[in-house]
């Protein structure tokens, strides 16, 4: 018996798999909006599960599709292919790499990767960069996304797109111009795996576990902002027309949405502009925290630490001069 519980005691706990989290918050919250309507509960619970699950419910269809569509790209498309596609002039191959962006339906989780084999391949350094940025943004998915979250508002869809490839491509030259290759560490090629389809299965779960994750985040923080905040302080953010801005920049870049969910979040924040609601669609899929670190472990962190807050930057001043004129 004492060699059975010692046995037991050295054993390490199994910690729960981070999708069987993400299924149990859904089934609390469904079970408090829809399975529990005659219980009495707060009006601020019951609007908070409201609005996070219809977030959730929205946006975790496209979340799946680009998921998917990402994991075959990955899989069965060999990066070789993008680089034919781009022209010698570094200052040309930047914006054509940026709208190659269009092609990966995925989120920033999965242009990582892409871009770290682009530039194994030879690809210009400003190329991939502008590649790696745009493509989170640009896709179809992405883009089919924004245009339900926003019906009746279709410049939402436009400048969305024209705002995350101009800055994208701004980023490119800004690279081309001041960046240096001592920062940039390009990774080593690791052992090709042949079994395609195990390659499509495992990205497949990692990327809907973690963009599934950070999408739970983002709806109960909206759902949190909506219901906890008291309305006059957020009404306070949300009619300064800079300080909203700045607001939702930030609020993007520390909430970390995946780009094919973001646009639901950001529909249900119904107190700030669409101005302000753009710029935290732009700079949501260029610049966030779980992307910094994707950044920092795949290509140094000295890169990371120079090119995030530029990125920022330009990001959040796209977002809000497209936003003023198209909105």
């Amino acid at each position: 018996m004492a060699e059975v519980i010692e046995h037991s005691a050295h054993q390490p706990r199994r910690r729960p798999a981070p999708m069987y989290v993400l299924a149990a918050v859904l089934v609390a919250a469904v079970a408090v909006r829809f399975v529990l309507p005659d219980v009495r509960l707060p009006a601020r619970l019951v609007a908070g599960t409201t609005i996070f699950v219809s977030t959730v419910v929205q946006a975790l269809p496209f979340l799946v599709l680009g998921t998917v569509i990402s994991a075959a790209i990955t899989a069965y498309v060999p990066a070789s292919a993008f680089a034919r596609l781009l022209p010698r002039a570094p200052v040309v191959s930047v914006p054509i790499a940026g709208a190659a962006g269009i092609v990966l339906p995925g989120c920033e989780c999965g242009s990582v990767p892409v871009t770290s084999a682009l530039l194994r391949r030879g690809v210009p350094p400003a190329a991939a960069l502008a590649f790696l940025l745009a493509a989170p943004a640009i896709n179809p998915v992405v883009l089919v996304a924004t245009a339900v979250a926003f019906p009746g508002h279709p410049m939402m869809v436009v400048g969305r797109f024209v705002a995350s490839l101009l800055a994208a491509c701004i980023m490119g030259w800004l690279w081309l111009r001041f960046g240096r290759g001592d920062l940039l560490r390009i990774p080593r090629a690791g052992a090709e795996d042949r079994a395609r389809v195990r390659v499509f299965v495992a990205e497949c779960r990692h990327d809907l576990v973690q963009s599934g994750g950070f999408l739970v985040i983002g709806a109960a923080s909206v759902a949190v902002l909506d219901t906890v905040v008291p309305p006059r302080a957020l009404g306070v953010v949300a009619g300064h027309q800079v300080l909203s801005v700045l607001a939702l920049a930030v609020l993007a870049a520390v909430l970390s949405v995946c780009s094919q969910a973001d646009a639901f979040v950001a529909a249900a924040m119904t107190q700030f502009s669409l101005t302000a609601r753009l710029v935290f669609l732009v700079v949501g899929p260029l610049v966030d925290v779980k992307l910094f670190a994707m950044q920092a472990g795949t290509f140094g962190r000295r890169f990371a630490v120079r090119f995030a807050p530029a990125t920022f930057v330009v990001a959040a001043a796209t977002g809000a001069v497209l936003g003023s004129v198209l909105l």
